[in-house]
């Protein structure tokens, strides 16, 4: 997550120390030090802790939502399983390349147990994964790609299966993230010459 101006440099700041001390530990003392300003400059900015935490989980669902990684104008006849594999590749390696992103992330679910706002957010953005995998497997079998039936199970399992990834590259598992979205992808998602 890159930003630029004070704003979003303690965005950025806040970022990292949510993710390397937790929500608890962190204080706006630390952050306030860290970018090397006052603390009544960061309350300019920010009233409270509690509102970089909001603002900040806002920021990055935008970033981390199915259209920053997969455009469905972008896929056609002759590119399509390729596409897919390339996108969800892409994905998957912004995620392993944000040393922050999981551990952040593990904090946001955990705060979604004491709060509703933050469990609906994480669900809405689990179901537009969903919705987005939908569309373009559909977008896929309109223009003659892959096959037309069964487009949700597929769209519900290739969801199931990246969020998986997610959550095992935030467990520190080193598998082979690439090989299996790679057969994931076409397994599930067959062209019209294979029927």
């Amino acid at each position: 997550m890159k930003m630029t101006s004070t704003y979003t440099d303690i965005l950025n700041a806040g970022y990292r120390l949510f993710a390397e001390h937790g929500f608890e530990k962190t204080s706006m003392s630390m952050i306030a030090k860290q970018l090397n300003i006052s603390k009544p400059a960061l309350y300019y900015h920010f009233l409270s802790k509690e509102i970089i935490i909001d603002v900040l989980f806002d920021e990055i669902c935008k970033s981390i939502g199915f259209t920053n990684f997969f455009n469905i104008q972008d896929y056609t006849n002759n590119n399509f399983k390729e596409k897919l594999i390339s996108d969800g590749l892409r994905m998957i390696s912004s995620q392993q390349e944000d040393e922050n992103y999981s551990r952040i992330m593990k904090q946001y679910q955990v705060l979604g147990y004491r709060n509703p706002k933050y469990s609906q957010k994480l669900l809405e953005l689990l179901d537009g994964f969903t919705v987005g995998f939908a569309n373009l497997l559909q977008h896929g079998a309109s223009i003659g790609a892959i096959h037309d039936h069964d487009i949700l199970i597929k769209a519900q399992t290739l969801n199931m299966i990246i969020d998986s990834i997610d959550h095992f590259i935030s467990y520190g598992f080193e598998y082979d993230y690439a090989d299996i979205w790679t057969k994931a992808v076409l397994t599930l998602v067959q062209d019209e010459d294979s029927k």
